[in-house]
């Protein structure tokens, strides 16, 4: 049942996207009209982004689709400069600006997939940050934005106050992020007429000192929108794998492996990852979410591709689902499936089991192989691995590869060449 008077927050709602809103009646009556002007921001700490950015990317993207505004994507190419401490234990490494450019310039690419731009009314822009922050002179600075913040107010919100309770260091320049921030949402407003920001609920206190900022500085009214911060049903926080953050870059991680990272979604999550993560109509969902037993296992595939499609295209979703479909149900060797390239040489000269699982990928480490020998989890050309001190040779190769397997799940194939 509709709740809102647009169909923007209409959609968030019903997907399961928001978590906190400054002012909905405000908000929903710019939507409405189609009038709101919304900004995310993403720093460039490193070369990717991951699937912990794709909730706000969808909020952009439905927000267009809606018809309810028009889209900034915001790089911070000048406050990872700086570096925020949300969410975070420790200070951010201080990045060289040639890393940060270069970062920068690799993550701009997945917001095509997602975002219509162009110069139109509701069209996508990008900008940068380090446009206005980097020529910021410091005393200008602090006369004309510092004066209306309160240290006793940065000190309560959360990402400096846990730092404190903790008695962990707050470094003098993060506990300026939140001053360049907020002077982010008041400089877009008055260049572009932004009146939103959406973000991730730890960004909430960040979000509503940039509306209070606005106010001081006699912008127009600027509202504040966050989406929860996902855990699976187990508690494990989304986006997280055994071996590191799911990146959204296919030279960070291959189609297929962000395809089978979806496919492994628990029972519990998959009508919500379903609402949150792809665009199939919601009467399609409930079709999918009514599915038990054995049944379930037809929606994730669904869930993994429709998830896979958006950030790949269709044609690396299925051709990943088709790798999937032959490994696991025919049994057979598939050429898509992740390849490592070994020196023929280190083959011909047989190098250690251990070596090649580590080299693989599938593992960290000896140690971590070793482990899973132990336990059953590595094979070879689908034989298990019994002996850690066996080593891998020209008779391995099969159709010019050597299939390994960590589990049911996880292969790469080796190429000598």
């Amino acid at each position: 049942m509709s709740t809102h008077k647009s169909d923007f927050l209409n959609v968030l709602a019903e997907r399961g996207y928001i978590h906190q809103c400054s002012d909905f009646s405000g908000l929903d009556a710019l939507a409405a009209k189609g009038e709101i002007v919304s900004y995310v921001g993403y720093d460039c700490t490193a070369a990717s982004l991951h699937v912990g950015h794709l909730l706000s990317i969808m909020m952009m993207h439905w927000l267009q689709a809606s018809g309810g505004g028009k889209p900034i994507a915001l790089m911070g190419g000048g406050t990872t400069r700086v570096g925020d401490p949300s969410g975070r234990d420790e200070t951010r490494r201080i990045l060289p600006i040639e890393t940060i450019d270069a970062n920068k310039e690799a993550i701009k690419g997945v917001f095509s997939r997602f975002l219509t731009f162009g110069n139109g009314p509701r069209e996508a822009i990008m900008v940068d940050n380090a446009e206005w922050l980097a020529p910021l002179n410091y005393i200008e600075f602090l006369r004309d934005v510092g004066r209306h913040f309160s240290v006793n107010r940065m000190l309560s919100m959360d990402s400096a106050k846990l730092r404190l309770d903790r008695e962990q260091e707050l470094s003098f320049i993060e506990f300026n992020y939140m001053l360049l921030q907020s002077y982010d949402f008041a400089e877009l407003a008055r260049r572009y007429g932004c009146n939103l920001q959406m973000g991730g609920s730890d960004q909430w206190g960040n979000i509503v000192m940039g509306v209070d900022l606005g106010r001081r500085m006699g912008t127009h009214q600027l509202y504040a929108l966050t989406c929860p911060l996902l855990t699976t049903s187990s508690g494990a926080k989304m986006g997280k794998t055994a071996a590191g953050a799911v990146w959204l870059n296919e030279d960070h991680l291959a189609p297929y492996d962000y395809w089978q990272f979806w496919r492994n979604t628990e029972d519990a999550d998959v009508e919500r990852f379903l609402k949150l993560f792809t665009l199939l109509p919601m009467g399609e969902i409930a079709r999918l979410a009514a599915l038990g037993g054995a049944d379930i296992n037809e929606a994730k595939k669904i869930l993994a591709t429709e998830a896979t499609a958006l950030v790949h295209g269709r044609e690396k979703a299925d051709a990943a689902a088709e790798t999937a479909r032959k490994t696991f149900e025919e049994g057979a060797l598939s050429e898509s499936l992740p390849t490592v390239e070994v020196p023929l040489a280190d083959i011909r000269s047989e190098i250690g089991i251990l070596a090649a699982f580590v080299t693989a990928g599938l593992v960290k480490s000896n140690g971590e192989a070793r482990r899973q020998i132990q336990g059953g989890g590595l094979r070879i050309n689908d034989e298990p691995v019994k002996d850690e001190k066996a080593r891998l040779g020209p008779a391995d190769v099969k159709d010019g590869v050597i299939k390994l397997s960590l589990g049911k799940k996880k292969h790469v194939l080796l190429r000598p060449v």
